[in-house]
Protein backbone atom coordinates (compact mmCIF):
# COMPACT_ATOMS: atom_id res chain seq x y z
CA UNK A 1 0.00 0.00 0.00
CA UNK A 2 0.81 3.53 -0.21
CA UNK A 3 2.42 5.55 2.62
CA UNK A 4 0.01 7.83 4.31
CA UNK A 5 0.73 11.07 3.87
CA UNK A 6 0.98 13.32 7.01
CA UNK A 7 0.62 17.65 6.59
CA UNK A 8 1.45 18.49 10.26
CA UNK A 9 3.79 16.69 12.40
CA UNK A 10 3.31 15.29 15.82
CA UNK A 11 5.10 16.03 18.84
CA UNK A 12 7.16 12.95 19.60
CA UNK A 13 8.65 12.36 22.96
CA UNK A 14 11.05 9.19 23.76
CA UNK A 15 11.28 7.95 27.21
CA UNK A 16 13.11 5.20 28.98
CA UNK A 17 14.18 1.31 29.49
CA UNK A 18 12.23 -1.32 28.25
CA UNK A 19 9.35 1.21 27.34
CA UNK A 20 11.72 2.99 24.93
CA UNK A 21 13.02 -0.19 23.28
CA UNK A 22 9.62 -1.20 22.36
CA UNK A 23 8.43 2.41 21.32
CA UNK A 24 11.56 1.93 18.55
CA UNK A 25 9.64 -1.57 17.50
CA UNK A 26 5.98 0.04 17.11
CA UNK A 27 7.38 2.64 15.23
CA UNK A 28 9.64 0.52 12.94
CA UNK A 29 6.46 -2.53 12.63
CA UNK A 30 3.39 -0.69 13.22
CA UNK A 31 3.81 2.96 11.90
CA UNK A 32 7.14 3.23 9.47
CA UNK A 33 5.11 0.60 6.92
CA UNK A 34 2.04 2.47 7.00
CA UNK A 35 2.39 6.14 7.78
CA UNK A 36 4.82 8.61 6.33
CA UNK A 37 5.49 9.53 9.68
CA UNK A 38 6.05 13.41 10.20
CA UNK A 39 6.95 14.27 14.10
CA UNK A 40 8.92 16.56 15.84
CA UNK A 41 10.94 14.16 17.94
CA UNK A 42 12.30 15.26 21.45
CA UNK A 43 14.41 12.76 23.45
CA UNK A 44 13.26 12.52 27.19
CA UNK A 45 15.30 9.70 28.52
CA UNK A 46 16.56 10.86 31.83
CA UNK A 47 20.58 10.67 30.59
CA UNK A 48 19.00 13.48 27.88
CA UNK A 49 17.34 15.21 30.07
CA UNK A 50 20.28 15.60 32.82
CA UNK A 51 22.24 16.86 29.38
CA UNK A 52 19.88 19.49 29.02
CA UNK A 53 19.03 20.67 32.75
CA UNK A 54 15.75 19.23 32.01
CA UNK A 55 15.07 21.60 29.22
CA UNK A 56 14.18 18.93 26.59
CA UNK A 57 11.14 18.61 28.34
CA UNK A 58 9.72 22.31 28.66
CA UNK A 59 11.04 22.30 25.02
CA UNK A 60 9.01 19.39 24.20
CA UNK A 61 5.83 20.91 26.28
CA UNK A 62 5.68 24.19 24.14
CA UNK A 63 6.11 22.57 20.97
CA UNK A 64 3.42 20.40 22.12
CA UNK A 65 1.15 24.15 22.56
CA UNK A 66 2.49 24.88 18.54
CA UNK A 67 1.58 21.67 16.71
CA UNK A 68 -1.40 20.60 19.02
CA UNK A 69 -0.91 16.91 19.14
CA UNK A 70 2.01 15.11 21.39
CA UNK A 71 2.53 10.84 21.99
CA UNK A 72 5.22 10.44 24.46
CA UNK A 73 6.72 7.08 25.33
CA UNK A 74 7.35 6.24 29.79
CA UNK A 75 9.95 8.34 31.21
CA UNK A 76 11.96 7.94 34.58
CA UNK A 77 11.10 9.88 37.71
CA UNK A 78 14.07 9.90 39.31
CA UNK A 79 14.25 9.26 42.86
CA UNK A 80 17.94 8.90 45.20
CA UNK A 81 18.44 5.25 43.40
CA UNK A 82 18.22 6.73 40.38
CA UNK A 83 20.50 9.83 41.38
CA UNK A 84 23.37 7.19 41.47
CA UNK A 85 22.12 4.83 38.83
CA UNK A 86 22.49 7.78 36.09
CA UNK A 87 25.06 10.24 37.96
CA UNK A 88 21.98 12.86 37.98
CA UNK A 89 22.76 16.45 38.78
CA UNK A 90 20.03 16.99 40.33
CA UNK A 91 16.71 14.71 41.43
CA UNK A 92 14.82 16.33 38.16
CA UNK A 93 10.95 16.41 38.67
CA UNK A 94 8.41 13.90 37.02
CA UNK A 95 8.33 14.75 33.12
CA UNK A 96 4.77 14.55 33.27
CA UNK A 97 4.38 16.78 36.12
CA UNK A 98 6.36 19.37 34.06
CA UNK A 99 4.34 19.10 30.94
CA UNK A 100 0.95 18.61 31.98
CA UNK A 101 1.80 22.05 33.91
CA UNK A 102 2.84 23.49 30.95
CA UNK A 103 -0.14 22.51 29.34
CA UNK A 104 -3.11 22.68 31.89
CA UNK A 105 -6.03 20.39 31.19
CA UNK A 106 -7.44 16.71 32.32
CA UNK A 107 -5.89 13.12 32.26
CA UNK A 108 -8.60 11.02 30.81
CA UNK A 109 -7.70 7.01 31.17
CA UNK A 110 -10.42 4.40 30.29
CA UNK A 111 -9.35 0.36 30.28
CA UNK A 112 -9.02 -1.21 26.99
CA UNK A 113 -11.54 -3.93 27.33
CA UNK A 114 -10.52 -7.14 25.57
CA UNK A 115 -12.53 -10.90 25.64
CA UNK A 116 -10.98 -13.21 27.05
CA UNK A 117 -9.52 -10.48 29.76
CA UNK A 118 -12.25 -10.41 32.59
CA UNK A 119 -12.08 -7.75 35.67
CA UNK A 120 -11.18 -8.88 38.82
CA UNK A 121 -14.87 -7.24 40.23
CA UNK A 122 -17.11 -9.33 38.06
CA UNK A 123 -19.87 -6.74 38.07
CA UNK A 124 -17.94 -4.17 36.42
CA UNK A 125 -19.58 -4.71 32.83
CA UNK A 126 -18.76 -1.43 31.06
CA UNK A 127 -14.77 0.68 30.94
CA UNK A 128 -14.60 3.14 33.69
CA UNK A 129 -13.22 6.37 32.99
CA UNK A 130 -10.70 8.02 35.27
CA UNK A 131 -11.03 11.74 34.90
CA UNK A 132 -7.62 13.27 36.88
CA UNK A 133 -6.77 16.86 37.15
CA UNK A 134 -3.07 17.68 35.48
CA UNK A 135 -1.76 20.12 37.74
CA UNK A 136 -0.62 20.73 41.56
CA UNK A 137 -1.64 19.27 44.54
CA UNK A 138 1.87 16.99 45.91
CA UNK A 139 3.35 17.04 42.33
CA UNK A 140 3.80 20.53 42.84
CA UNK A 141 4.16 20.23 46.55
CA UNK A 142 7.37 22.14 48.71
CA UNK A 143 8.42 19.87 51.50
CA UNK A 144 10.38 19.84 54.39
CA UNK A 145 11.84 18.38 57.09
CA UNK A 146 11.45 19.95 60.77
CA UNK A 147 14.44 19.18 62.94
CA UNK A 148 12.99 20.06 66.70
CA UNK A 149 10.62 21.74 68.70
CA UNK A 150 9.21 24.71 66.75
CA UNK A 151 6.34 26.13 64.83
CA UNK A 152 5.20 25.69 61.37
CA UNK A 153 3.09 28.41 59.62
CA UNK A 154 1.83 28.60 56.40
CA UNK A 155 1.93 32.74 55.10
CA UNK A 156 0.54 34.40 52.24
CA UNK A 157 1.80 37.63 51.69
CA UNK A 158 -0.45 39.47 49.60
CA UNK A 159 0.86 42.64 46.74
CA UNK A 160 0.38 44.95 49.35
CA UNK A 161 2.32 43.38 51.67
CA UNK A 162 -0.16 42.68 54.33
CA UNK A 163 0.29 38.87 55.59
CA UNK A 164 -2.41 36.07 56.53
CA UNK A 165 -0.70 33.20 58.74
CA UNK A 166 -2.48 30.08 59.57
CA UNK A 167 -0.78 27.30 62.18
CA UNK A 168 0.17 23.93 60.39
CA UNK A 169 1.52 22.59 63.84
CA UNK A 170 3.65 22.90 66.88
CA UNK A 171 6.12 20.47 67.18
CA UNK A 172 7.45 19.46 70.07
CA UNK A 173 9.64 16.47 68.44
CA UNK A 174 11.00 16.34 64.60
CA UNK A 175 8.91 15.90 61.92
CA UNK A 176 7.82 16.71 58.67
CA UNK A 177 5.49 19.50 56.12
CA UNK A 178 4.73 19.43 52.84
CA UNK A 179 2.64 22.59 51.55
CA UNK A 180 0.61 22.20 48.48
CA UNK A 181 -1.31 24.43 46.05
CA UNK A 182 -3.88 24.61 43.34
CA UNK A 183 -5.35 27.80 40.82
CA UNK A 184 -8.56 28.55 40.84
CA UNK A 185 -8.41 29.03 36.88
CA UNK A 186 -7.13 25.11 36.74
CA UNK A 187 -10.02 23.85 38.45
CA UNK A 188 -12.22 25.25 35.84
CA UNK A 189 -10.29 24.02 33.44
CA UNK A 190 -10.56 20.47 34.88
CA UNK A 191 -14.22 20.83 35.33
CA UNK A 192 -15.17 22.37 31.48
CA UNK A 193 -12.58 19.52 30.15
CA UNK A 194 -14.73 16.77 32.53
CA UNK A 195 -18.31 18.20 31.81
CA UNK A 196 -17.05 18.23 27.91
CA UNK A 197 -15.57 15.35 27.86
CA UNK A 198 -18.79 13.54 28.94
CA UNK A 199 -21.46 15.09 26.57
CA UNK A 200 -19.18 14.13 23.74
CA UNK A 201 -18.87 10.47 25.05
CA UNK A 202 -22.77 10.88 26.82
CA UNK A 203 -21.86 9.50 29.77
CA UNK A 204 -22.40 10.36 33.24
CA UNK A 205 -19.98 11.99 35.43
CA UNK A 206 -19.16 11.73 38.90
CA UNK A 207 -16.62 14.28 41.36
CA UNK A 208 -15.25 13.27 44.72
CA UNK A 209 -13.07 14.54 47.62
CA UNK A 210 -12.84 14.62 50.70
CA UNK A 211 -14.29 18.47 51.39
CA UNK A 212 -15.62 16.96 54.59
CA UNK A 213 -11.91 17.03 56.50
CA UNK A 214 -10.49 19.33 53.61
CA UNK A 215 -13.48 22.43 54.29
CA UNK A 216 -11.49 24.89 52.03
CA UNK A 217 -9.07 22.91 49.44
CA UNK A 218 -11.20 20.05 48.73
CA UNK A 219 -14.18 22.41 49.09
CA UNK A 220 -13.14 24.92 46.63
CA UNK A 221 -12.79 22.08 44.34
CA UNK A 222 -16.44 21.17 45.17
CA UNK A 223 -17.65 24.42 44.77
CA UNK A 224 -16.27 25.04 41.47
CA UNK A 225 -17.68 22.41 40.27
CA UNK A 226 -20.63 22.91 40.72
CA UNK A 227 -20.99 26.22 39.78
CA UNK A 228 -20.23 26.05 35.99
CA UNK A 229 -22.31 22.83 35.90
CA UNK A 230 -25.28 24.94 37.38
CA UNK A 231 -24.27 28.07 35.18
CA UNK A 232 -23.19 26.18 31.74
CA UNK A 233 -24.07 22.70 31.62
CA UNK A 234 -27.39 21.90 33.32
CA UNK A 235 -29.40 21.84 30.56
CA UNK A 236 -26.82 20.09 28.38
CA UNK A 237 -26.76 17.24 30.42
CA UNK A 238 -30.54 16.50 31.27
CA UNK A 239 -30.54 16.99 27.08
CA UNK A 240 -28.46 14.12 26.88
CA UNK A 241 -30.07 12.10 29.20
CA UNK A 242 -26.75 12.13 31.90
CA UNK A 243 -25.98 12.85 35.40
CA UNK A 244 -23.14 14.88 37.32
CA UNK A 245 -23.29 14.33 40.75
CA UNK A 246 -20.55 14.89 43.41
CA UNK A 247 -19.91 12.62 46.66
CA UNK A 248 -16.91 11.68 49.35
CA UNK A 249 -14.20 10.15 47.69
CA UNK A 250 -14.40 6.94 50.52
CA UNK A 251 -18.57 6.95 49.20
CA UNK A 252 -17.25 6.79 45.44
CA UNK A 253 -15.08 4.27 46.11
CA UNK A 254 -17.41 1.90 47.50
CA UNK A 255 -20.08 2.71 44.74
CA UNK A 256 -17.36 2.09 42.19
CA UNK A 257 -16.95 -1.37 43.77
CA UNK A 258 -20.82 -2.06 43.23
CA UNK A 259 -21.29 -0.34 39.87
CA UNK A 260 -21.52 -2.12 36.05
CA UNK A 261 -19.13 0.54 35.07
CA UNK A 262 -19.81 2.93 32.10
CA UNK A 263 -18.93 6.34 33.61
CA UNK A 264 -16.62 8.93 34.69
CA UNK A 265 -14.88 9.31 37.73
CA UNK A 266 -12.78 12.54 37.84
CA UNK A 267 -10.29 12.91 40.78
CA UNK A 268 -7.86 15.02 42.14
CA UNK A 269 -4.77 14.40 41.04
CA UNK A 270 -3.16 12.47 43.25
CA UNK A 271 -6.71 10.63 43.80
CA UNK A 272 -6.44 10.05 39.77
CA UNK A 273 -2.93 8.60 39.79
CA UNK A 274 -3.77 6.00 42.50
CA UNK A 275 -7.48 4.99 40.89
CA UNK A 276 -6.53 5.22 37.49
CA UNK A 277 -3.85 2.48 38.84
CA UNK A 278 -6.52 -0.09 40.51
CA UNK A 279 -8.94 0.56 37.42
CA UNK A 280 -6.54 -0.59 34.87
CA UNK A 281 -5.23 -3.34 37.07
CA UNK A 282 -8.89 -4.65 37.81
CA UNK A 283 -9.53 -4.85 34.06
CA UNK A 284 -6.48 -7.01 33.40
CA UNK A 285 -3.16 -5.09 32.96
CA UNK A 286 -1.85 -1.69 33.95
CA UNK A 287 -0.38 -2.08 30.46
CA UNK A 288 -4.08 -2.26 29.22
CA UNK A 289 -4.86 1.20 29.55
CA UNK A 290 -5.17 4.57 27.40
CA UNK A 291 -4.49 8.16 28.46
CA UNK A 292 -4.72 11.42 26.75
CA UNK A 293 -4.23 14.28 28.47
CA UNK A 294 -6.93 17.03 26.91
CA UNK A 295 -5.64 20.98 27.60
CA UNK A 296 -8.77 23.31 27.63
CA UNK A 297 -7.10 25.32 24.47
CA UNK A 298 -7.22 22.23 22.52
CA UNK A 299 -4.02 20.38 22.76
CA UNK A 300 -3.57 16.91 23.19
CA UNK A 301 -0.81 14.67 24.68
CA UNK A 302 -1.20 10.65 24.57
CA UNK A 303 0.66 8.45 26.48
CA UNK A 304 1.50 4.76 27.80
CA UNK A 305 -0.47 4.91 31.59
CA UNK A 306 2.40 3.14 33.10
CA UNK A 307 5.94 3.18 34.14
CA UNK A 308 8.95 2.07 31.97
CA UNK A 309 9.10 -1.47 33.02
CA UNK A 310 12.46 -1.57 34.81
CA UNK A 311 12.41 -5.48 35.58
CA UNK A 312 12.03 -6.00 32.22
CA UNK A 313 14.93 -3.64 30.76
CA UNK A 314 17.47 -5.19 32.92
CA UNK A 315 16.60 -8.58 31.43
CA UNK A 316 16.57 -6.82 28.15
CA UNK A 317 20.00 -5.42 28.69
CA UNK A 318 21.40 -9.26 30.11
CA UNK A 319 20.20 -10.73 26.62
CA UNK A 320 17.31 -12.72 28.33
CA UNK A 321 13.73 -12.71 26.53
CA UNK A 322 11.28 -10.20 28.04
CA UNK A 323 7.34 -10.33 26.92
CA UNK A 324 6.40 -7.04 27.65
CA UNK A 325 2.63 -5.74 26.87
CA UNK A 326 3.23 -2.86 24.48
CA UNK A 327 -1.12 -2.37 24.21
CA UNK A 328 -0.97 0.80 26.08
CA UNK A 329 2.15 2.34 23.89
CA UNK A 330 0.68 1.70 20.51
CA UNK A 331 -2.68 2.80 21.61
CA UNK A 332 -0.91 6.18 22.23
CA UNK A 333 0.14 6.39 19.19
CA UNK A 334 -3.13 5.50 17.50
CA UNK A 335 -4.47 8.32 19.75
CA UNK A 336 -2.36 10.98 18.56
CA UNK A 337 -1.87 9.35 14.21
CA UNK A 338 -5.84 9.84 15.35
CA UNK A 339 -6.19 13.44 16.61
CA UNK A 340 -3.51 14.31 13.85
CA UNK A 341 -5.92 13.29 11.25
CA UNK A 342 -8.87 14.56 12.90
CA UNK A 343 -7.78 18.04 13.12
CA UNK A 344 -6.10 17.70 9.68
CA UNK A 345 -9.18 16.54 8.28
CA UNK A 346 -6.71 13.18 6.66
CA UNK A 347 -9.68 10.34 6.58
CA UNK A 348 -7.13 7.93 5.98
CA UNK A 349 -4.81 8.50 8.98
CA UNK A 350 -7.97 8.27 10.99
CA UNK A 351 -8.66 4.97 9.81
CA UNK A 352 -5.73 3.75 10.07
CA UNK A 353 -5.64 4.20 14.12
CA UNK A 354 -8.79 2.65 13.96
CA UNK A 355 -6.92 -0.04 12.12
CA UNK A 356 -4.24 -0.64 14.26
CA UNK A 357 -6.44 -1.00 17.24
CA UNK A 358 -8.87 -3.27 15.64
CA UNK A 359 -5.37 -5.43 15.15
CA UNK A 360 -4.23 -5.07 18.36
CA UNK A 361 -7.65 -6.81 20.00
CA UNK A 362 -7.75 -9.46 17.43
CA UNK A 363 -4.37 -10.40 18.13
CA UNK A 364 -4.98 -11.17 21.67
CA UNK A 365 -8.40 -12.52 20.82
CA UNK A 366 -7.06 -15.03 18.44
CA UNK A 367 -5.05 -16.18 21.60
CA UNK A 368 -1.78 -14.66 20.49
CA UNK A 369 -0.85 -12.17 23.59
CA UNK A 370 2.05 -11.17 26.36
CA UNK A 371 2.64 -13.17 29.35
CA UNK A 372 0.38 -10.90 31.64
CA UNK A 373 -1.95 -11.55 29.88
CA UNK A 374 -1.94 -15.18 29.00
CA UNK A 375 -1.66 -15.33 32.87
CA UNK A 376 -5.33 -14.23 33.68
CA UNK A 377 -6.87 -14.89 30.24
CA UNK A 378 -9.84 -17.19 30.13
CA UNK A 379 -8.92 -18.27 26.35
CA UNK A 380 -7.88 -21.34 25.71
CA UNK A 381 -4.69 -23.07 24.26
CA UNK A 382 -3.05 -19.13 24.01
CA UNK A 383 -0.13 -18.62 22.56
CA UNK A 384 2.60 -16.56 24.58
CA UNK A 385 4.78 -14.16 22.35
CA UNK A 386 8.07 -12.14 23.70
CA UNK A 387 7.74 -8.58 23.12
CA UNK A 388 8.84 -7.95 19.71
CA UNK A 389 6.89 -10.70 18.09
CA UNK A 390 3.63 -9.89 19.63
CA UNK A 391 4.09 -6.45 17.97
CA UNK A 392 5.16 -8.68 14.97
CA UNK A 393 2.09 -10.55 15.15
CA UNK A 394 -0.29 -7.13 15.09
CA UNK A 395 1.23 -6.03 11.85
CA UNK A 396 0.46 -9.60 10.44
CA UNK A 397 -3.36 -8.79 11.34
CA UNK A 398 -2.80 -5.01 10.29
CA UNK A 399 -1.65 -6.17 7.26
CA UNK A 400 -4.62 -8.11 6.51
CA UNK A 401 -6.77 -5.56 6.96
CA UNK A 402 -5.65 -3.36 3.95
Amino acid sequence: MEKIKMTTPLVEMDGDEMTRILWKIIKDELIYPFVDLKSEYYDLGLEHRNETDDKVTFDSAYATKKYGVAVKCATITPNAARMTEYNLKEMWKSPNGTIRAILDGTVFRAPIVVKGIEPCVKNWKKPITIARHAYGDVYKGSEMKIPGPGKAEIVYTAEDGTQTVELIHEFKEAGIVQGMHNICGSIESFARSCFNYALDTKQTLWFATKDTISKKYDHTFKDIFQDIFDAEYKEKFDAAGIEYFYTLIDDAVARVMKSEGGYIWACKNYDGDVMSDMISSAFGSLAMMTSVLVSPDGNYEYEAAHGTVQRHYYKHLKGEETSTNSVATIYAWSGALRKRGELDNIPELMDFADKLEAATIKTIEDGKMTKDLALITTLENVTVLNSENFIKAIRETLEAMY
